[in-house]
């Protein structure tokens, strides 16, 4: 085979679009029955495309591989993310927090006008299993399978989501070959909390109105309490922090001080329980009302339960299995690929996607992540020649 691209994700998907502008007869293989199954699963949500903000900004969001990933996101930029969905007939909009999305709010027909307009032949349920020597080897419904490419790219995406195809099985196959893995970490991930029984109600419910902080870090976001603990915005935005260790602390009451806080508690409260004076005082009820009783008792009074609203420590168990995540960290080092994302240890072979060791948060960061890295690997596939 001429180019073989191995994932039909975004990345890859992209990477094989560039192949064939590039006048290469590409085939895409794929574990799965169907094509872009993750990108469907995010299309659930609406289908966060990009973020629009200013490019610096945007750029920061990738934390450490910043400066790695500048040039491919220069390449691709939110609003060239923007012009390739409305070149496939989906118009986008951009709600008021900056994040993009299909008018549809869905990723059913722009992955259908997508696969229509690539121009590769699609060959499913085939599973990559490593390299025999200078060929691929694949399972097929008809066996194994071995095959030889003139040029290869990797889009099997990161290690959470296995049952969606991302279950970090290529790990081991490009260790044997001397690529340079870094570990698979969890991203974008909830964290385990041990809830006592009487948490139970509140499975589900999203908490709002809070100033979430963990290490040097804020945010001021919702989040939900689930069966396991806690997983939603205001967690995935500091889950970097969260993940090396640093504790969690709410603030219940973002907008006032702890002495405006303590000024209305000192009012009398007569006959009333102190969960109807919180209530009737600063409208401390719910979900909100059920944290507080499950981490601060016994409740103090005054000035002591006003500090205690600012900065309520919710002790977390450390985060959830890997494969619930919504992205990982990890992967393929910067240090084993070339600047076009060719392993060095196998020329020809090029990497795209969540396979690098880059991460970044939910807010239009991932997708437009793998878009650019697969369009840049497909770019300097194309042009490549042994």
């Amino acid at each position: 085979m001429d180019a073989v691209v191995i994932g039909a994700g975004p990345a890859g998907l992209m990477a094989a679009e560039a192949l064939a502008r590039a006048g290469r007869s590409v085939v895409i293989v794929e574990a799965k029955p169907s094509a872009g199954r993750k990108l469907l699963m995010a299309g659930k949500s609406g289908l966060n495309l990009t973020k629009d903000e200013p490019f610096e900004r945007f750029l920061a969001a990738y934390g450490e591989a910043e400066d790695w990933l500048k040039p491919m996101l220069q390449a691709f930029r939110p609003e060239d993310v923007k012009a390739w969905a409305e070149g496939l007939g989906q118009p986008v909009f951009t709600g008021s927090s900056g994040r993009v999305f299909p008018e549809v709010m869905k990723a059913s027909p722009l992955l259908r006008a997508w696969l229509g307009r690539i121009g590769a032949e699609m060959r499913l349920r085939w599973r990559w299993t490593g390299f025999e020597e200078s060929a691929l080897r694949f399972e097929t419904p008809q066996g194994q399978r071995l095959v030889q490419a003139e040029v290869t790219v990797l889009a099997l995406g990161g290690g959470s989501w296995a049952r969606l195809g991302s279950d970090a099985a290529w790990v081991p196959w490009l260790q044997e070959i001397g690529v340079e893995v870094a570990p698979i970490v969890p991203a974008n991930m909830g964290f385990r909390v041990t809830w006592s029984p009487h948490m139970a109600r509140w499975f589900g419910a999203p908490v709002k109105g809070c100033l979430l902080t963990a290490g040097n870090r804020e945010a001021r976001a919702e989040f939900v309490v689930s069966e396991h603990g806690v997983e939603g915005g205001g967690i995935y935005a500091l889950y970097r922090e969260l993940r090396e260790g640093a504790g969690l602390v709410l603030d219940l009451f973002p907008d006032l001080t702890v002495e405006d806080l303590a000024a209305r508690l000192a009012r009398p409260r007569g006959k009333a329980s102190l969960s109807n004076h919180l209530r009737k005082l600063l409208g401390l009820e719910g979900v909100r009302m059920a944290l507080v009783n499950e981490v601060a008792r016994p409740l103090p009074e005054g000035a002591a339960l006003a500090a205690k609203l600012k900065a309520l420590d919710l002790p977390l168990a450390g985060p959830r299995p890997l494969d619930e995540a919504i992205s990982t960290g990890g992967g393929v080092t910067r240090a084993s690929v070339s600047d076009g994302l060719m392993l060095r240890a196998r020329p020809g072979t090029f990497v795209a996607g969540e396979m690098l060791d880059w991460e970044a948060p939910t807010g239009g960061y991932l997708l437009t992540g793998c878009l650019a890295t697969g369009l840049w690997a497909g770019r300097h596939a194309g042009a490549w020649r042994g």
